[in-house]
């Protein structure tokens, strides 16, 4: 592999930067989803691949993260609404588990998140209510997750079809 060839160089730029997508779902320092379809878009810009292919290639790697994205938010969006854990509880969640982040990394984003749910539904419902709720919480959270690693890994397969193609 010849690093001082362009085309190469770009291959290789595009290939970390989707699979730092795929790495950032799960390590959520990343923005994972849009790294990984930048390394699409920074391939069919850049890349020496020629023809209609590797637009082919960017259009439906577009609409996996796009529908991937659209996914992630109405499902276990919609999940929560049927448990009836209110939004105040996942923005506390999210609030402490930003600053979890910080104080406790990486681990502290989990402890936190799970810390405002069970704050906000234990003063709303009380004690007895209130880690069922998280329990849920936690789910529809692990569900968009696992939403957004499919959608990364199906941007990925998609970029490497597309490379092995052109």
């Amino acid at each position: 592999m010849d690093l001082t060839d362009t085309g190469t160089l770009v291959n290789v730029i595009a290939g970390v930067a989707v699979a730092l997508g795929v790495v950032g779902v799960v390590v959520p320092v990343v923005p994972g989803l849009l790294l990984g379809w930048a390394g699409v878009l920074f391939w069919a810009l850049l890349g020496d691949a020629s023809g209609a292919l590797k637009w082919v290639v960017l259009v439906v790697a577009t609409l996996v993260a796009v529908l991937g994205a659209l996914v992630k938010y109405l499902v276990p969006g919609k999940r929560l609404k049927a448990a009836g854990v209110p939004n105040a509880a996942l923005l506390a969640g999210g609030v402490l588990g930003l600053i979890g982040f910080f104080v406790v990394p990486v681990v502290g984003l989990v402890l936190g998140f799970v810390l405002g749910v069970w704050l906000v539904e234990r003063s709303r419902v009380g004690a007895a209510q209130a880690w069922p709720s998280t329990k849920r919480a936690l789910a529809a959270a692990g569900l968009a997750m696992l939403i957004e690693f499919t959608a990364a890994l199906g941007v990925a397969v998609v970029w490497v079809f597309g490379l092995l193609a052109t």
